[in-house]
């Protein structure tokens, strides 16, 4: 993880890497508008996540994902780091729930 001074500076360094392109998340997994490609989560591969401060996104710190896609597709993903944090913990009370529901059958 590197540290960087601004989200700007963190997107510039990721295109001058190679990682140009820009994906969104969808319920399946990624979507690249550009490139008018999904893919599922085991299509790509995490190469390196940064946190960074943002004054200019609405919602402060933004987690940014730099992925690739074979030899030759890299990209980036932005997520609010309040977003990914609220994912996990509905992910989390999804499972307890559940977990519940499973050994109220189970009576």
């Amino acid at each position: 993880m590197k540290n960087y001074e601004s989200l700007n500076d963190a997107l510039s360094d990721l295109k001058k890497r190679g990682y140009e392109d820009d994906f969104a998340t969808e319920s399946f997994g990624l979507y690249g508008g550009d490139l008018d490609m999904r893919l599922d989560p085991e299509d790509f591969h995490v190469d390196e996540i940064d946190r960074v401060e943002s004054s200019t996104h609405p919602g402060g710190d933004v987690v940014l994902y730099a992925i690739s896609y074979s030899a030759t597709v890299k990209g980036t993903i932005m997520v609010e780091a309040g977003a990914e944090e609220a994912s996990a913990e509905e992910e989390s009370r999804d499972k307890e729930s559940a977990e519940r529901g499973s050994a109220d059958l189970t009576k």
